[in-house]
């Protein structure tokens, strides 16, 4: 793989320097200031599993920096994978707590998110204009799944998800329009996605937080 292959994929970007897309790299401090704004409401919680979606936020948020300033296949790789890490760790907290499932059934039933992934990203790269937006599409639609199996166990919860479910697609919808608008707007509109994604991810790790602080002690 050509590690330092530059990669032109969004509206702002017209030339290969490091700060070709100011906006698009300034508005990750938006995942950092979410990550603070949780950390200090989840501190002193005892919460390991909100701490690590925390820490793997500002990372996202860092990751996504460097992408947007390098431009490379390796700034590329280092912006992905932080994402797949949080759906992950998420999915496990999830299926560990909103469920509470063992240890290993909560693994298990995490691992279940590849194939899930590999059978749905083809149908939604289906469908016109979606473009790379289609490899995130799976994920709003499991949080609904998963909103709507827990609205009886959880409702706070189910409404919560929900509601993160909706601020992922209105973010997903912007990075989706980025280039078809270009002409239209310079800009782009890749900047708010970061700026809703950061939103969203903060008011998950928020939804997880209030769900654990409502459950009884022995549930934690």
């Amino acid at each position: 793989m050509e590690w330092t292959r530059a990669i032109d994929g969004y509206c702002e970007r017209l030339d290969p320097s490091y700060w070709a897309e100011p906006l698009n790299a300034v508005t990750n401090l938006a995942f950092l200031i979410g990550a603070f704004v949780i950390w200090r409401r989840i501190r002193g919680a005892g919460l390991p599993l909100a701490t690590a979606l925390v820490v793997i936020l500002a990372v996202i948020g860092v990751g996504s920096y460097l992408f947007h300033t390098h431009a490379t296949v390796w700034a590329s790789t280092v912006d992905v994978i932080p994402i797949g890490v949080f759906i992950l760790t998420y999915l496990f907290a999830a299926n560990r707590h909103y469920w509470q499932l063992p240890v290993w059934h909560a693994l298990i039933l995490t691992a279940l998110f590849i194939p899930y992934a590999a059978a749905t990203v083809p149908l939604f790269a289906q469908i016109p204009d979606l473009g790379s937006s289609a490899g995130y599409a799976p994920v709003p639609l499991l949080i609904l799944i998963y909103a709507g199996l827990l609205h009886r166990r959880a409702p706070a919860t189910a409404r919560g998800m929900v509601l993160g479910a909706l601020i992922l697609i209105a973010s997903l919808t912007f990075r989706t329009i980025d280039g078809p608008l270009c002409a239209l707007i310079p800009v782009g509109t890749h900047f708010l996605w970061h700026l809703l994604n950061a939103v969203m991810l903060a008011w998950m790790i928020e939804v997880y937080r209030r769900h654990m602080l409502a459950a009884p002690q022995g549930a934690r």
